[in-house]
């Protein structure tokens, strides 16, 4: 049995498997699958207590590079499967790997179920704003105007917002990263193992054949200085060139100013994670390139909520400590009868 602590402690190489890697030459995934893999030997949990669950997508290839259990499921249901595996098995970590297409779009349901029933999983939206795997068609998260095979006119249908689909949704734990910073992908992931609950992160990737550069105007290294808002716990939302800039309220709504002295310092929001109103990681999550920095890291994370495999275990020991019942009565309920 691997350990992860001792003579024994795990390093990535022990989550790396010997199948070829078959993914396009540049494509982000491998840098999550890197990052993933050097996240998981720091848990502190035994190999086999990994689990990686994904759907249908270039990004649900995953379990064939995770050297630990994993199914490969069907198109958007990796939230049905991953389910079942945490509330059978609720000592394991279950990592579910889907796409911006996958989740959003066929899987859109399965998700919002599980992000609501606040099981203790964590997913990791790989999002690319392409179809990649077929071939370049337009996804739930291409913007308006996007030229692709299947809108070769470009498209008319607003994006979702995986943030605020997720905040809708009442996720508990709420970040996004990008597949270009491992360092801040390694901080986001053992955050999100960290979390009791759902954990929902929107990984930002590149699909280098059919959406490249998708990302570069705001993770660029010309202008992340300028276009990335790193959150901080109980710091201000400061960025730019010495962190000169930074974002207050207006009223309700937000805005960009200089933050340069201290005085203009002391009238920044403050970035609060662990706060229980919505409106707080609501107006993060609208934050957009151009007008605004794009926010990375924690936006929201809620203690205290018990997660659906609690409950579940809980209504059986229950009815465990009440004695045994009766299947029949089960079964048919107190309403029927029999017909001679």
């Amino acid at each position: 049995m691997s350990t992860a602590s001792g003579e024994d402690a795990l390093t990535k190489k022990d989550f790396v498997t010997s199948n070829d890697v078959r993914w396009c030459p540049g494509c982000g995934d491998y840098a999550i699958l890197n990052a993933v893999q050097r996240t998981l030997p720091e848990l502190g949990l035994p190999k086999e207590k990994f689990v990686v669950v994904s759907g249908i997508g270039c990004s649900s290839r995953f379990p064939y590079y995770m050297n630990t259990y994993g199914f490969h499921t069907i198109h958007g249901r990796a939230p049905t499967v991953a389910t079942g595996v945490k509330v059978a098995n609720p000592d394991l970590s279950v990592w579910m790997i889907t796409g911006d297409g996958d989740g959003l779009s066929i899987g859109g349901n399965h998700l919002m179920h599980l992000l609501r029933r606040n099981l203790d999983i964590n997913v990791l939206l790989f999002n690319n704003r392409i179809y990649g795997l077929t071939k370049g068609q337009y996804s739930p998260t291409s913007e308006v105007g996007k030229k692709t095979k299947s809108t070769p006119v470009g498209s008319v249908d607003y994006p979702v917002n995986p943030l605020l689909f997720a905040l809708g949704s009442e996720a508990t734990f709420i970040a996004r990263t990008t597949d270009t910073d491992q360092k801040h992908m390694l901080e986001t992931f053992k955050a999100a193992q960290a979390h009791k609950g759902t954990s929902f992160i929107e990984v930002f990737q590149n699909c280098v054949i059919f959406n490249n550069k998708t990302f570069d105007p705001i993770t660029g290294r010309d202008v992340r200085n300028d276009q990335v808002l790193y959150l901080e716990e109980g710091k201000p939302l400061v960025f730019g060139q010495e962190s000169g800039k930074g974002i207050r309220l207006n009223g309700l709504d937000p805005e960009v100013v200089s933050a340069e002295s201290d005085e203009e310092k002391a009238k920044l929001l403050i970035h609060h994670s662990k706060s229980p109103n919505a409106a707080y990681p609501t107006l993060l999550a609208q934050m957009t390139y151009p007008t605004f920095p794009t926010p990375l890291g924690v936006l929201r994370q809620l203690e205290g909520r018990e997660t659906y495999e609690e409950s579940v275990i809980g209504q059986i020991q229950s009815s465990q400590s009440n004695g045994r019942g009766s299947l029949q009565e089960l079964l048919t309920g107190k309403n029927s009868w029999v017909v001679e």
